[in-house]
């Protein structure tokens, strides 16, 4: 960088900030020359190494030369997709085939999970132990019914279900065929009331284990488990409950008819 004759010797166009910083200092060295009094008549004046570094740092840290340097968010977002390319290109150049090889073993894996997600349903984490049958406020056994029936209307099967199981336990309590517990869990209800309908006690089991499986097991009702709780509250409501005492006459006489 040198002055000739009192003249700017020409520098090479540099774009951007690098040109303007160029510019600002051959302008000041410029200024120093003419306020020493240098003339055309003196040989070229030069600037050290060092001098010159530190005043084109200077020259360069000035807020003019950075408004349109990107934000940290875009310089952070650049740093990602950098290295997101990188690890692109090293894995394909690892995998048999290349990018397409690599594509391949994506969307085999994608393939794999939306099979095992299809399959499995959404992982729920199961209950340490049964929770109560009634988790709201009392409703009536019709109040249930209806619920359940609205829910099949639309497809819910499995709010279905366990609508209709709710409505046989409250229908069996409003009968007195089955003490009013808040606590009671579908197996329980099933058990006891199995000793008073002892004809329903396999079906009413069943449907104990489906609102199990659908309320904490995370399966999904379909439409047959439905239909077949339904009929079983039907079932219940037109049968007579076997008292205990009627139960004890029958197999007592039943035991002498084998006797004789």
């Amino acid at each position: 960088m040198s002055l000739t004759g009192g003249v700017l010797t020409a520098a090479p166009a540099l774009p951007g900030a690098a040109g303007s910083a160029v510019r600002g200092l051959l302008g000041a060295a410029h200024s120093t020359v003419l306020a020493a009094g240098g003339s055309g008549d003196e040989p070229p004046v030069t600037i050290p190494r060092d001098p010159a570094r530190e005043a084109a740092r200077r020259e360069l840290s000035k807020r003019m030369y950075h408004e349109n340097d990107p934000s940290l968010l875009q310089r952070a977002l650049n740093a990602f997709w950098d290295w997101l390319d990188k690890l692109f290109n090293t894995a394909a150049s690892a995998t048999p085939g290349g990018t397409l090889g690599l594509l391949v073993v994506v969307l085999f894996v994608l393939a794999v999970l939306a099979a095992l997600w299809w399959r499995l349903g959404t992982p729920r984490r199961q209950p340490v132990s049964a929770t109560a049958l009634f988790d709201e406020r009392p409703r009536s056994a019709a109040e249930h019914r209806a619920a359940s029936e609205a829910h099949a209307a639309q497809g819910h099967w499995s709010q279905a279900v366990q609508e209709r199981m709710r409505a046989i336990v409250r229908s069996l309590e409003e009968r007195t065929l089955l003490d009013v517990r808040p606590g009671r869990t579908a197996d329980e209800a099933a058990a006891e009331a199995g000793r008073t309908l002892p004809s329903h006690t396999d079906r009413l089991r069943s449907a104990a284990r489906e609102f199990d499986d659908v309320t904490y097991g995370g399966r999904r009702a379909s439409e047959q488990s439905y239909r077949r709780i339904a009929e079983l509250d039907r079932d219940l409501e037109r049968s007579r409950p076997v008292l205990a005492n009627s139960a004890n006459s029958t197999a007592h006489n039943t035991s002498q008819g084998a006797a004789e």
